[in-house]
């Protein structure tokens, strides 16, 4: 029998992000409208408000198969009753950003660049987030004297160079709002670049709009990382979407954390890849899940993702491979992991392997002087 919701036509608001955002499914009774519960489900959804809330904009939960408990799109917004587990090793603040946090909305963890934390709502809520002790508390924008505190940060650090605007999803503040943080981070005269890191042409893509485009094409070199997790995600209206950003001069990558039996396999991660290429996103990084409270039966063991990039290599381009990496708990930074291609490293030559499993031999130079003589020259002009 099917669904109420596959007989009833979209409303006429569907394609108006605001809509979107104010019809969220977040109780039980709305997520059957879309999928058949199993008890495991529901037993999720029933201990999530002690946990971490469940937000899913009605486009993307139009994307779950309403039969198959393993659909991917559904087990990264549907919670199990898993996350009422907490293993050895998880954390309530996986990345030690508190610890980082010079002053509220900004966390410093490399010499030149910064995080910015505009807000705490996204457009959705996934059940891998790593920062669910901030985000969806109570669903508003950080308070405005914390928001000049930390850009009061960035006007004394003249060490920094790079800001990453997240949060929460910046894209789901309005466009007036955004162009306030924006333009107010723009004028930091050593600031040099602006990053916005979003899952909104995912699960909002209508947002992505002229007026927003417009906006943000003001605010060069400015860049957006985004974040797809399965090829099913990539709808004609995302892929539409990614596209009117790098229409308007945005280059766009992409941060694919891997996620054990939604996304955990090398024919999976391809099709995804290839088709982010298509889309014109750079594949950027794809990260171990963080060891965050509750995701213990979300994340993979390392020799899985390892595994994965061995088999990619060489049978994608090297446009579509990106960084495996472990962002290191207690904030020790992204750490990039992959196959082990050198076997041996001698004086006079190294041992490699390919992607075939075939065994090369590269000479090293006889002069291993490598200072640059014209450093001193070119430094002082």
């Amino acid at each position: 029998m099917p669904l109420p919701l596959a007989a009833e036509p979209l409303p006429v608001e569907w394609s108006n992000w605001r809509w979107q955002l104010r019809h969220r499914l977040t109780r039980l009774e709305e997520l059957e409208r879309f999928v058949r519960l199993t008890p495991e489900e529901r037993l999720g959804i029933a201990a999530a408000p002690g946990l971490f809330r469940i937000g899913i904009t009605p486009y993307y939960a139009q994307l779950m198969d309403a039969d198959h408990p393993s659909c991917p799109v559904r087990r990264q917004v549907i919670p199990l009753v898993d996350e009422a587990v907490t293993s050895a090793g998880e954390f309530e603040d996986p990345l030690g950003e508190e610890a980082l946090s010079p002053v509220p909305a900004i966390v410093h963890r490399y010499p030149d660049r910064v995080l910015l934390l505009a807000l705490d709502r996204c457009a959705i809520y996934c059940r891998h987030c790593n920062r669910r002790r901030l985000v969806g508390q109570d669903d508003g924008v950080i308070a405005q004297p914390e928001l000049e505190r930390a850009l009061d940060y960035l006007r004394r650090t003249p060490a920094i160079k790079d800001v990453l605007i997240s949060g929460g999803d910046p894209l789901t503040l309005s466009t007036e709002k955004l162009e306030w943080l924006v333009s107010s981070v723009r004028a930091v005269p050593h600031v040099e670049i602006i990053r916005i890191g979003t899952r909104v042409p995912v699960c909002l893509p209508m947002r992505i709009d002229a007026e927003l485009c417009a906006m943000l094409r003001r605010y060069h070199p400015l860049y957006i990382n985004t974040h797809f997790n399965h090829p099913k995600e990539l709808t004609t209206e995302a892929r539409a979407a990614c596209e009117r950003l790098v229409d308007a001069g945005i280059p766009l990558g992409n941060q694919t954390v891997l996620l054990r039996g939604i996304n955990s396999s090398a024919r999976i991660l391809e099709e995804l890849f290839r088709g982010l290429l298509r889309s014109r996103v750079k594949p950027y990084y794809l990260f171990q899940g963080d060891p965050v409270w509750g995701t213990d039966h979300l994340r993979t063991p390392v020799a899985c993702g390892i595994e994965i990039m061995d088999q990619l290599r060489g049978r994608v381009t090297g446009m579509a491979m990106p960084h495996l990496v472990i962002d290191a708990p207690g904030g020790g930074g992204k750490i990039p992991i992959g196959p082990n291609y050198l076997l041996a490293w001698g004086v006079e030559k190294l041992t490699l392997r390919n992607w075939e499993g075939r065994v090369v031999e590269y000479g090293e130079p006889r002069e291993r002087d490598c200072r640059c003589p014209y450093d001193e020259v070119w430094l002082r002009e």
